[in-house]
This record gives structure tokens, C-alpha cells and sequence, in this order.
């Protein structure tokens, strides 16, 4: 008996990282199209981190590529929240009291 690997096993593993769980925070709160680019600047980190983060929550289904742009010769990504309502609901938990996440600073 073999065991497959479900999405929702994926989703687990990659809401294990505070980063990814930060980048759906924001992606679920403006509740519009995020870019790795945006996101760099908005939670301070930098751009290659960001979209190795957002590439692992796409290829679990917890991102959507809404569109894509070109942007002065390079093409720029744009993505929404594509999570299930339970992991919202869990994210939403996780912040802890006053909304913010266990962690000051790092998450």
C-alpha cells in the first residue's frame, strides 16, 4: 500500500513556514491580486524569497495566478487567495490575541 500525497497534505507542509502563512494573511485580507513584487515591499523581505515562497503556495493550490503583465521587458505575476475556508479560518486563529501572530517580528 502506497500512500499518495494530497493537496491538503501539501497545504499543511507549506503553512508550516511563517512566511508563507504571512504572505496568505495579506493575500486573503485584500482579497484582490497580489504580486510577488508587492508583497516583497509590503512584509519587508526580499524579492527572490518572496517568489520562492509564493511558487511553493501556488503549486499547492493555495494561490491562484489571476494575470500576468509585462513590466518594462520582464513579466510580473499576479496572484490571488485560492485557500479552502477552513484554512483561512485556521490562519485567522493562528494570529493569536489582538490579531497579530505568536511571534512578534517574525511572523
Amino acid at each position: 500500500m502506497t500512500t499518495a500525497r494530497s493537496d491538503t497534505d501539501d497545504l499543511f507542509i507549506a503553512l508550516a513556514h511563517p512566511v508563507r502563512r504571512r504572505i496568505l494573511r495579506e493575500a486573503i485580507a485584500d482579497e484582490g491580486e497580489l504580486s510577488p513584487k508587492g508583497l516583497a515591499r509590503e512584509l519587508d523581505q526580499p524579492l527572490p524569497r518572496l517568489s520562492y515562497h509564493v511558487r511553493v503556495l501556488a503549486q499547492c493550490g493555495a494561490l491562484e495566478l489571476a494575470r500576468t503583465q509585462k513590466i518594462r521587458g520582464s513579466t510580473q505575476h499576479f496572484y490571488r487567495a485560492a485557500v479552502a475556508p477552513w484554512a483561512q479560518l485556521a490562519l485567522e486563529q493562528s494570529r493569536g490575541p489582538g490579531g497579530k501572530g505568536k511571534a512578534q517580528g517574525g511572523e
